[in-house]
């Protein structure tokens, strides 16, 4: 900080500015991966400044304090995916395909059903990649419109952030506020959007049943439908799976996700305990649980690069004062009157601009300047996070053609990215407004 010291806040703060835009512009121009544009652009832009001798230990400071965060997220992701591998969703799935019948309202309803369920892991990706193979069989039988299910599996999807998914897990590390803290107040909230997401999927769903009953000849679902997804059943039908440890599975995931609402003990530490007991449990020998550490930890250890990457840039940008001097700076550009009402602003605007912003430009580049700014006004950084989770790559994630997830939707469903984004960019702006109501009428976010 003494370098720092010696420069001008307004050179402090143009410096932080420039080093942000051009991180943002290498990611969203695809120039850099968002992992490497977190480390080498604040770097070159300390050096830059004159403040390199500092970089090191700014780093290293960084670093320490999203170690934990990292550690959740390595752990979750191996510890879901070895339940899965172990069958646990495959039930789920199939209990769903089994209550839909051919009723559309009831099959959009148990798209949503089963979107929300297959998200719990907290991977876009998945749940889509089970969710849509699962559903379209049903959808193109009864000739019903595949944007409804591309919407339906989104709308689900968007609005199940939790401890574990990255918008959070990004939030929190950015912020360094335990993940907890950020999450655990807003279930009321997150409850209001569950209600939406169902109302939205049983209208949709008589929305098409009226569609169809006005067509000359209507189709009717053929005997034998419910197996036309891909989720396979019955014993033997997956080596990995193991059907007689489904409830120990099942009340483990259970416990876990309590412990991690409840806050009785730090979620890496819950992870960490819970993978290693599922992993034994299901897979006793040594070389089978080799395979499925193997099988997990490509995403595990991609997204733990991104968030030490954060540590580094965080570390830096904050180290050096630079976040502090950008958002002094900022604060005489903001009217006083609308100073607390930050929050607000970022909530109604998160969803929409997650179509401009990816994950991380925003929540490791934008959300620590409007948190600093906010704070200036006396709005605690917690409630920034809060606000920026009712849309920013939640809600708004399965649109944004900046996330891997949207063209997968889109392409499971088999519709043009632009159908899928012009209908369901409504409904999931409607969801984030609905929970902007909510958290504005408990007191989350003020006006």
């Amino acid at each position: 900080m003494l370098a720092a010291a010696a420069l001008p806040p307004a050179a402090l703060a143009l410096g932080a500015l420039a080093i942000i835009g051009v991180m943002l512009a290498v990611i969203l121009t695809n120039r850099l991966s968002p992992l490497a544009a977190m480390i080498l652009v604040p770097v070159i832009g300390a050096a830059a400044l004159g403040l390199g001798a500092g970089v090191p230990g700014w780093i290293l400071a960084g670093v320490t304090k999203i170690a934990p965060v990292a550690g959740m997220f390595v752990f979750a992701i191996l510890f879901f995916g070895v339940v899965s591998d172990a069958g646990l969703l495959a039930p789920l799935v199939g209990g769903v395909l089994r209550l839909v019948g051919r009723k559309p309202s009831r099959i959009t309803m148990g798209t949503a059903l089963l979107a929300l369920l297959i998200h719990l892991d907290g991977s876009g990706a998945v749940c889509f990649l089970i969710t849509v193979p699962a559903m379209l069989p049903l959808y193109d039988q009864l000739g019903m419109d595949r944007r409804v299910l591309a919407c339906c599996a989104s709308l689900a999807a968007g609005v199940n952030f939790l401890p574990w998914t990255g918008p959070t897990l990004r939030a929190s590390a950015a912020l360094h506020i335990p993940t907890v803290q950020i999450f655990t107040p807003m279930l009321p909230v997150q409850l209001v959007g569950l209600v939406f997401v169902f109302g939205a999927a049983w209208w949709m769903g008589r929305r098409e049943e009226r569609r169809l009953a006005a067509l000359p000849q209507a189709q009717d679902l053929p005997a034998g439908a419910m197996a036309a997804g891909p989720v396979a059943s019955g014993p033997g039908a997956d080596p990995l799976h193991r059907p007689r440890l489904f409830w120990l599975n099942l009340i483990i995931t259970l416990a876990v996700i309590g412990l991690m609402v409840s806050g009785v003990a730090e979620p890496a530490v819950i992870f960490m305990v819970a993978f290693a007991l599922v992993l034994t449990i299901n897979y006793p020998n040594a070389e089978e649980q080799r395979a499925r550490i193997e099988a997990h930890a490509r995403p595990a250890m991609m997204m733990a690069g991104v968030l030490f990457a954060a540590g580094a840039f965080t570390g830096i940008m904050n180290g050096a004062g630079l976040i502090h001097a950008l958002a002094q700076s900022s604060v005489a550009l903001v009217p006083h009157g609308m100073g607390r009402s930050l929050p607000l602003l970022v909530a109604v605007t998160s969803m929409p601009l997650s179509v401009v912003f990816d994950p991380d430009s925003f929540y490791f580049g934008v959300l620590p300047v409007v948190a600093q700014v906010a704070g200036h006004f006396g709005v605690p950084p917690v409630q920034v996070a809060q606000a920026a989770l009712l849309g920013m790559h939640t809600v708004g994630f399965p649109i944004s053609p900046l996330t891997p997830a949207t063209f997968l939707v889109a392409g499971l469903s088999r519709i043009d990215l632009g159908a899928h984004q012009r209908f369901a960019f409504p409904w999931l702006l409607g969801a984030t407004l609905v929970m902007t109501l909510a958290a504005l009428a408990i007191g989350l976010i003020g006006l």
